[in-house]
């Protein structure tokens, strides 16, 4: 009895080992939604944010083809801009935010609400380029990054129309109805930012922002040259603590969230959790800011090895009917022959019984060389097992 529940134990830890590792698997691929809803060259600082956390996740491995980067103007290439084709983000201008590798994907009067709604969605017509599209699967970590100006549950899309906090709660509920992503992490940095993930409602779903309801988001200091402000004071400490981030990273989520203080944003940074299913203590920075390899079982491995076998039985078949049907060629070819070189009765004769004769010989090294070939197959398949193949007349008969 002892025996049984030791077995019972063992085969229960098995199956709970068998379940960790089903759920590590339905993380395979990182995405990053990266949108500045702001125009104009006064917030110059919104587009600084978001090439901020565009070069952040490049640095820790995402790829262009998975960041979507939405940007509302180009202060770059601004007539007010005395650095022409640059964007800083710090007044010592160590970094070029712009450079020569960024890729904007949404520029201008493309990004709109409307933009939006259809990329998380993917709601697009046929001819919507696959670049443009956000083509993530039920596997996919998400982050998304919006910053611009907002209030009480809206977010402005360049002083022309606003996004409320149901569009995207909406937005999110059709991509999990659609099983477009397996976590997403929303981070907003704009005045009274926590109103903007106040109506959420689909799982697996969390939400950090920068300001509390009637409480403002600040910039952290501006520019004599530039002449504005650079980078907003969540974003700007949002860096800080990211910029010590590695590919090997243990940091997680609940570090990040401990890194903001009211002494350092001057607003209550607020963080949704109530939809997530794993404390933000265990899940590593990296789930989401990088890329990740895991790697999914193919559930068609089973069918591609029937496959194999089946290919092979096929070869098998298909060389040993090529030697018949060159037997009987060549057996229609000599009877042929043999009646059209005969001469009178007795000589057919003849011919015909050598021309038999002949074709039992014929058939005979056909066969031969049907058997060498199909040896020569199993023995290929003992070398590519690391099996070594057989040379005795002997071993080849036991075969």
């Amino acid at each position: 009895m002892l025996n049984f529940w030791k077995s019972y134990v063992v085969i229960l830890l098995l199956c709970l080992g068998l379940l960790a590792f089903a759920d590590d698997v339905k993380h395979t691929n990182n995405w990053a939604v990266l949108v500045c809803t702001s125009r104009f060259w006064f917030n110059y600082r919104h587009m600084a944010n978001v090439l901020s956390m565009y070069r952040t996740v490049k640095r820790l491995g995402i790829p262009d083809s998975q960041i979507i980067l939405m940007l509302s103007d180009d202060v770059a290439c601004n007539s007010r801009n005395l650095f022409c084709g640059s964007v800083f983000n710090n007044q010592d201008h160590a970094i070029d935010l712009y450079g020569d590798s960024v890729e904007v994907d949404y520029r201008g009067y493309e990004v709109t609400v409307e933009n939006f709604i259809r990329l998380l969605t993917d709601r697009w017509s046929e001819d919507q380029p696959k670049s443009k599209r956000l083509l993530t699967d039920e596997n996919s970590n998400i982050f998304i990054y919006m910053t611009g100006h907002g209030g009480d549950d809206f977010l402005k899309f360049q002083d022309a129309e606003e996004i409320a906090s149901e569009d995207i709660a909406d937005a999110f509920e059709q991509m999990y109805e659609k099983k477009r992503y397996n976590e997403i992490f929303f981070m907003v940095d704009t005045c009274q930012a926590n109103t903007m993930y106040s109506k959420f409602y689909s799982p697996n779903i969390l939400a950090v922002g920068s300001s509390e309801l009637d409480e403002s988001s600040y910039s952290h200091h501006s520019d004599v040259e530039i002449g504005v402000a650079v980078i907003d004071r969540f974003t700007y400490y949002s860096l800080e603590f990211l910029e010590q981030i590695e590919k090997n990273s243990t940091a997680t989520l609940q570090d990040l969230f401990d890194y903001y203080t009211f002494e350092k944003v001057h607003s209550h940074v607020g963080v949704k959790t109530d939809l997530y299913q794993r404390n933000p203590r265990h899940v590593l920075i990296t789930d989401f800011f990088a890329n990740v390899q895991n790697v999914q079982a193919d559930k068609r491995s089973e069918e591609n090895i029937e496959e194999s076998k089946y290919s092979n039985d096929v070869l098998t078949n298909n060389v040993l009917n090529l030697a018949a049907e060159r037997e009987s060629d060549e057996n229609k070819t000599d009877v042929r022959e043999s009646y059209n070189n005969s001469a009178n009765h007795f000589i057919k004769t003849h011919k015909l019984n050598n021309a038999i004769t002949d074709d039992f010989s014929i058939s005979y090294k056909t066969r031969i060389f049907a058997m060498s070939v199909v040896l020569s197959l199993f023995a290929c398949v003992y070398l590519t097992k690391g099996v070594k193949a057989p040379t005795t007349k002997q071993q080849l008969f036991y075969i």
